[in-house]
């Protein structure tokens, strides 16, 4: 895969994941119900739950992108952390921040 097709690949997940993440943020607290008021109480906390989740994968993703970034610019990206071994371009197209091969990933 050419450098400057996965820095737009990256770029496009980089931005996503940040959307995501803002979307993700708690309301201001002014104008947020509190959680254990109302009939409504259950169903919030595992909203909050489900969130915090979701935010935790979102941020990891985040990171991986980062050291795919670092990777790109130090002329390892596509090459797999663990063996050497070249990524294919499919995988990459998926997931632009895979550091392993799928295989690799599957163990």
């Amino acid at each position: 895969m050419n450098s400057e097709h996965a820095r737009e690949l990256l770029a496009r997940e980089r931005t996503r994941i940040e959307r995501a993440l803002e979307d993700l943020a708690p309301p201001d607290s002014d104008s947020a119900p509190d959680a254990v008021e109302g009939s409504d109480a259950g169903r919030n906390l595992l909203d909050a739950e489900v969130g915090a989740g979701l935010s935790e994968q979102l941020q990891e993703e985040l990171q991986a992108i980062e050291r795919a970034e670092l990777r790109l610019a130090e002329g390892s990206y596509g090459i797999s952390v663990e063996s050497g071994e070249p990524i294919p371009d499919a995988r990459l197209e998926a997931i632009p921040w895979a550091e392993r091969t799928a295989e690799e990933q599957a163990r």
